[in-house]
């Protein structure tokens, strides 16, 4: 089942793209050592507005806007700095990209001096290759707590893999003496699901499922899994090989947790722990609904590319 937690490394993707958002705030912003640079904008306003029983200013950049950071692109309909608010406002059709990563959204606002922001509407993200994809109705950056947070209908596939939960965490560690960062751990609250395809079998299409109410997966500095933990109603099924690799069943665990140990990134033991319950199901089985978790449902219809 280790193919099944590749899918993760989109979220590091799109942890490093939402810290773009911080794009429009002033001329003299640098990150990384790179200026803020606006391409193109089809007009520049300025002025006042009322907001409550205040007036305070703002600028924009409205239409065709297109704002350039290294390497990295954002476009939108429209980004406005409230100066008073310390915040940015960007709206309509917002496209992030960099030469690997995609990322959508329709709404979004960053606060620069709490470094946090927010897209709303439709979050949408894939690598450029088409290979790993994600959606969400809503992200939030914690830039100082090096988190982003996905809600609400979240989920991401990868080419054989599908993770799924009603909120993903995602936090990043800074490398040991380099300025590069990792994703170290990976959060799912709530009616997490992580389901691989079994390679292994053309005929019928199988899937490995892993599910409970709370999931947590930790990788090492070289993006190699760790450790995969799952608690309240665990539950976890697989298919089953012999050492010549012809089907010999399936395997069925449920308990209070079940914790997946790797050694260089490959499944090395499990254990399951309170109100522990296992189950062997025979080859014929195989292909059988029935097997599958109760919350398993293969999404592959609803990538959003």
């Amino acid at each position: 089942m280790t193919k099944a937690f590749r899918s993760v490394s989109l979220f590091a993707a799109l942890l490093l793209l939402l810290t773009a958002m911080s794009f429009p705030v002033h001329n003299t912003l640098q990150a990384e050592k790179k200026k803020i640079i606006l391409l193109n904008a089809d007009a520049i306003e300025g002025g006042e507005t009322v907001s409550g029983d205040a007036r305070q200013s703002y600028r924009s950049a409205v239409g065709n806007v297109r704002f350039l950071h290294g390497t990295v692109t954002l476009s939108c309909d429209r980004a406005t700095e409230f100066e008073s608010e310390n915040k940015v406002v960007l709206s309509g059709n917002i496209v992030i990209t960099d030469n690997d990563i995609e990322i959508h959204a329709d709404n979004g606002v960053y606060f620069p001096e709490n470094e946090q922001g927010e897209l709303t509407g439709n979050v949408r993200g894939r690598m450029r290759d088409g290979g790993i994809m994600a959606r969400a109705r809503k992200a939030v950056l914690e830039n100082r707590e090096n988190r982003l947070w996905l809600y609400d209908e979240t989920i991401a596939w990868g080419k054989n893999e599908q993770l799924s939960g009603d909120i993903i965490m995602v936090h990043t560690k800074k490398r040991t003496g380099k300025e590069s960062r990792y994703v170290d751990e990976v959060q799912v609250h709530r009616n997490a699901l992580l389901a691989a395809r079994d390679t292994l079998s053309k005929s019928p299409v199988l899937y490995n499922q892993l599910s409970g109410n709370r999931m947590v997966i930790t990788m090492d500095d070289r993006a190699k899994l760790s450790d995969v933990t799952v608690t309240g109603q665990a539950e976890s099924l697989y298919h089953l090989y012999d050492e010549e690799g012809r089907p010999s069943g399936i395997n069925y665990s449920s308990g209070n947790s079940i914790r997946m140990f790797f050694v260089e990134g490959k499944l090395d033991r499990a254990k399951v722990t309170g109100n522990v319950e296992g189950r062997q199901y025979p080859e014929g089985y195989r292909g059988n609904p029935k097997v599958n978790l109760q919350r398993f449902v293969w999404r592959e219809r609803e990538r959003p590319f």
